[in-house]
């Protein structure tokens, strides 16, 4: 005798239809907490990367100390004071700085020490030395026989103590043109060195 649709349908409310398929849920273990010496065993490369770069770090601190130790010095290079440029004709020049480009031109001046007359064009930031020949044997007429239409003859920086640089550059291995400082046109002392010692550039150093 078949069961009637009623006994099918009607079932106890705590008895499950079909029984379950699934495995009863339990919670999933946690990953084990690793330490900071195992974590850095497993990653050898990390932990050369970070080696590494205390390793350059101190070395660079390294670095940086024994080069401001080698850059100390007694005396302090300062600002260019002029650019020297040798002229063949001084009023030609004159007269072009002063109505071609109206600079303020100061007065021709003789330096028979030096063999040479000069004149300073003055711009806001520095100047410009006009130097002509004075007298025979002026260095200025040899700088002029290998260039006929003139051209840079050196350039000036000011030091806050002449003597102290001099004394440092000589025994640093470059030569000067002089055994000591003399006057310049500024009426301060100054000294040359020698261009084959300054990567090809007269050098002349002033006292601030």
């Amino acid at each position: 005798m078949l069961p009637s649709v009623r006994t099918l349908c009607t079932r106890s409310p705590t008895t499950p239809l079909l029984p379950s398929l699934l495995p009863p849920t339990t919670p999933l273990p946690l990953p084990p907490r690793q330490n900071p010496t195992t974590h850095n065993v497993c990653h050898p490369t990390r932990n050369l990367h970070h080696m590494s770069h205390v390793g350059s770090t101190r070395q660079l601190s390294s670095f940086s100390s024994s080069r401001q130790l080698s850059s100390f010095s007694p005396w302090t290079l300062g600002i260019l004071n002029h650019t020297a440029i040798a002229v063949p004709d001084l009023e030609q020049a004159v007269s072009f700085y002063r109505d071609t480009l109206g600079a303020d031109v100061s007065p021709p001046e003789d330096l028979p020490d030096h063999g040479v007359t000069v004149v300073f064009v003055n711009l806001p930031n520095t100047k410009i030395e006009l130097l002509y020949p004075l007298g025979e044997g002026s260095p200025i007429a040899g700088f002029l026989a290998k260039n006929k239409n003139g051209g840079i003859h050196h350039i000036c920086i000011e030091v806050d103590d002449i003597e102290a640089a001099v004394r440092d550059v000589k025994a640093k291995g470059v030569r000067t043109l002089s055994e000591t400082t003399r006057i310049g046109a500024h009426g301060k002392p100054v000294m040359f060195l020698h261009p084959k010692d300054c990567g090809g550039v007269l050098m002349e150093l002033e006292q601030k």
